[in-house]
Formats: structure tokens, sequence, C-alpha cells
């Protein structure tokens, strides 16, 4: 297994922007939850940003500053 290292400055940028942008989508999504019934439109809103906090997580991965190839 080989480790790389593939941080910059605009790479922590990044990275913390996205993490950001994941805290977000989580805590939205923790609203949802504490409602105990959901319209048809508020559970589209829940899939909707699952998929968008589970694209931001592949991208937290993808810009890792350690890289295990």
């Amino acid at each position: 297994m080989k480790v790389e290292s593939a941080g910059t400055q605009d790479n922590a940028a990044a990275l913390a922007q996205l993490m950001e942008e994941h805290r977000g989508y989580s805590e939205k999504l923790e609203g949802l939850a504490q409602t105990p019934y959901l319209s048809a439109e508020a559970h589209l809103e829940e899939v909707r940003l699952k998929k968008l906090k589970l694209r931001v997580k592949d991208e937290i991965v993808g810009n890792l500053p350690y890289r295990f190839n």
C-alpha cells in the first residue's frame, strides 16, 4: 500500500467547505427526522438531502490529504 500526500492550501479550503456543506445537510436531515409524519414533498426533500450529503461525502473522501493506493 502506497501513501501519497496530496494536501495543499486550496485543497484544505475546499475540504473545509465540503465538510461545512455536509454538516448543513446533516442538520437539515435532523430537522426532518423530528417530524413524526413527512408529507410527500418533505419525503422528496429528505431523499434529495441524503443524496446530496452522500455526494459531498464522496467528494470529501476524494479530497483527503492522504490517499492509499
